[in-house]
């Protein structure tokens, strides 16, 4: 059941966690020397009003998702994805992780230079078992890989959450050719949905308020999710949980339109209800 007393946003769609001693993987792009727990997460969602929240696997870790399934267990406001290995997840695997509330796979693949591994079938076979668990793959990918690699993904029939808006060239603004084909695809495929998230990486902070505003403007909110993107990895010195709700509220100033866009993500991510 949905409460009507949050004072803040009803889900965050979008932040990471991590307890101590944690393995960084060889490709971490990021070796943060600090912890953020998930009990450091609850206190910030806790001051801000917000009553659940999704943890995007951070790809710092590969598949380490050992801290995140235990943190799901002790918090049942808490949904995640996970990185996966696709040879890994046979059908006892992707129940097991649903059941643990784990609602999807997250591909980073952020300046990736080998996909080839999208065209095998263990992959394939994943993001199938992912559909018919009614889970989803969360993508982050850059410019013009971006709708090739969501096409590729949706032959599949899972649904695809898009990070950060996509990634796209900021100058053009909604005229860059991959925010073009972007919404071209969004149009049309309804089994595509975007994060309203990172906006404080763009070097115009405006930007996600010109994005949301048009992707409201042509899909309403019902595929569009908020997500604060705590702890703000490598802005740490510049960005925070107030920044994050002050972008969103300028990038969808409307209340009834944010709390739409919040109950939408809600079903998405809590769709069995619990929580």
């Amino acid at each position: 059941m949905i409460p009507s007393d949050a004072s803040g946003p009803l889900i965050d769609c979008h932040a990471h966690v991590w307890g101590p001693d944690m393995p960084f993987a060889v490709t971490a792009w990021n070796r943060p020397a600090y912890t953020y727990s998930v009990e450091h997460y609850q206190a910030d969602l806790e001051a801000a009003g917000i009553k659940y929240g999704v943890i995007a696997a951070a790809s710092l870790f590969g598949t380490y998702n050992d801290y995140v399934i235990r943190a799901l267990r002790a918090n049942p406001n808490l949904r995640a994805t996970a990185i996966l290995d696709p040879a890994q997840c046979d059908f006892h695997t992707i129940e097991a992780l649903r059941r643990e509330g784990i609602i999807g796979a997250r591909l980073m693949w952020y300046a990736k230079d080998d996909l080839s591994e999208m065209a095998g079938d263990p992959f394939r076979l994943m993001c199938r078992r992912l559909r018919d668990f009614g889970m989803h793959v969360h993508v982050t990918i850059e410019g013009e890989r971006l709708v090739p690699l969501i096409r590729e993904l949706r032959t599949t029939g899972v649904p695809v959450v898009i990070d950060h808006f996509g990634i796209h060239e900021e100058e053009p603004g909604l005229e860059a050719a991959t925010y073009v084909d972007m919404v071209r695809l969004l149009d049309q495929d309804d089994g595509v949905f975007v994060k309203i998230s990172g906006g404080f990486r763009h070097r115009n902070r405006g930007l996600g308020a010109l994005y949301a505003q048009d992707l409201l403007t042509r899909f309403g909110p019902s595929r569009l999710f908020w997500g604060s993107d705590s702890p703000f990895v490598g802005h740490e010195h510049e960005a925070n949980m107030d920044l994050a709700l002050q972008l969103y509220r300028e990038a969808v100033p409307d209340p009834a339109t944010r709390r739409a866009m919040e109950e939408a993500a809600f079903g998405f991510y809590f769709a069995d209800g619990s929580g």
